[in-house]
């Protein structure tokens, strides 16, 4: 008895024998395994392990536009938050003001990734990231935000009081979600002061992260106005372009209390 060739179809393998009886043989199917999108906090976290390269140096132009357009397609969920969330109730500080909440979700020596809850009139002072590139992205809320770069050298006059320092203002505006911004160390208003106009959450980007050993500890300002200090300085005639800085000590109304974060977390972080 002769046995008939066998056929081959797309579901698998038929064979017909001379007796009339006609079996089946069925490929095994590879199971799939399913692809999981990273989250945006873990695609964020990967990407600022390629951007910063550590203490002393500035992310280059092309690292600097793939870090904002990552940042720039963030949305409040992306890092666990609601418009109606319980931090935005806020609990009133030193003489009624407004307390301030923060919440790390990373960090490293060469970066952090954290995020700024500030209740309506709260307020973060004018202080400077040394050494520091920073994006802030504006995730919720209108934020009224003031910046300086410094111009020129350390101005004295002799006497032991902090000396004042010539700046020039880079943006006196007000800005509402979403927005990203950049500063680097030396331009982009790299002296900042936040005044949140309704509730407010920022996500601050900062590589390297702030370091008292490193002296990278953050610094406070008390500005004047430019004509307020005597000669001004040469060769300026837009005083509405410019002001003088001088550091003071942390404002004692400024009270930041640290919270959990609870949003999606960073696998591989050790």
């Amino acid at each position: 008895m002769k046995t008939e060739a066998s056929l081959v179809v797309n579901k698998g393998e038929v064979l017909r024998e001379g007796n009339g009886i006609i079996r089946k043989k069925c490929h095994r199917r590879t199971k799939r395994i399913p692809y999981l999108v990273p989250s945006r906090v873990q695609r964020l976290f990967t990407t600022c392990k390629d951007v910063f390269k550590g203490p002393g140096t500035v992310p280059s132009p092309r690292d600097v536009e793939k870090l904002k357009l990552l940042l720039d397609n963030m949305k409040p969920e992306d890092v666990g938050l609601s418009r109606d969330l319980l931090f935005f109730t806020g609990k009133d500080s030193v003489e009624g003001t407004p307390a301030i909440l923060c919440t790390t979700i990373y960090k490293c020596d060469n970066f952090s990734l954290c995020i700024f809850f500030l209740p309506p009139t709260a307020v973060i002072p004018l202080h400077n990231h040394p050494d520091m590139t920073v994006f802030n992205k504006l995730l919720v809320g209108t934020m009224h935000i003031k910046s300086y770069d410094w111009v020129g050298p350390v101005e004295t006059d002799g006497s032991k009081q902090t000396p004042v320092r010539l700046a020039k203002l880079e943006q006196d505006s007000v800005f509402t979600a979403p927005r990203t911004s950049v500063l680097y160390p030396s331009s982009g208003g790299n002296i900042h002061a936040f005044t949140a106009i309704t509730a407010c959450a920022v996500l601050d980007v900062m590589g390297p992260p702030y370091s008292i050993k490193n002296d990278r500890d953050c610094n406070y300002y008390k500005e004047f106005a430019f004509s307020n200090v005597t000669d001004g300085a040469a060769g300026l005639e837009d005083d509405s372009s410019y002001g003088w800085l001088q550091e003071i000590d942390m404002p004692k109304d400024l009270k930041m209390d640290v919270v959990e974060y609870l949003g999606p977390q960073i696998i591989g972080s050790e």
